[in-house]
C-alpha cells in the first residue's frame, strides 16, 4: 500500500463511493494510515461530494467508519 495524504485517501473514498462502494475496505485501511501518519483523530468529508447525500446516508457511512476505526465527521 502506497504512503497517500489524508487528502488522496479522502478523495479515494469519494471516488468508491461513487462506484458503489467498490474497494471501499482497501480505501478505508488508506484512509486510517494517513491519518495515523499526520496525526488527525477525525476524517472530514463534503457532504456535497458524496453519493448519498441525506442524513441517512451519513450516518450509515459514520457508523461503516467507526466500525473500521476512523472517526467521520462532515464540513458545515
Amino acid at each position: 500500500m502506497s504512503d497517500l495524504t489524508l487528502a488522496e485517501a479522502t478523495e479515494n473514498i469519494y471516488t468508491s463511493l461513487r462506484n458503489d462502494n467498490a474497494e471501499l475496505e482497501v480505501h478505508v485501511a488508506a484512509l486510517k494510515a494517513a491519518m495515523a501518519r499526520e496525526g488527525a483523530k477525525e476524517a472530514v468529508f463534503e457532504p456535497s461530494k458524496l453519493a448519498q447525500n441525506n442524513r441517512q446516508g451519513r450516518k450509515l457511512m459514520q457508523s461503516y467508519f467507526r466500525k473500521k476505526g476512523v472517526t467521520v465527521v462532515f464540513a458545515e
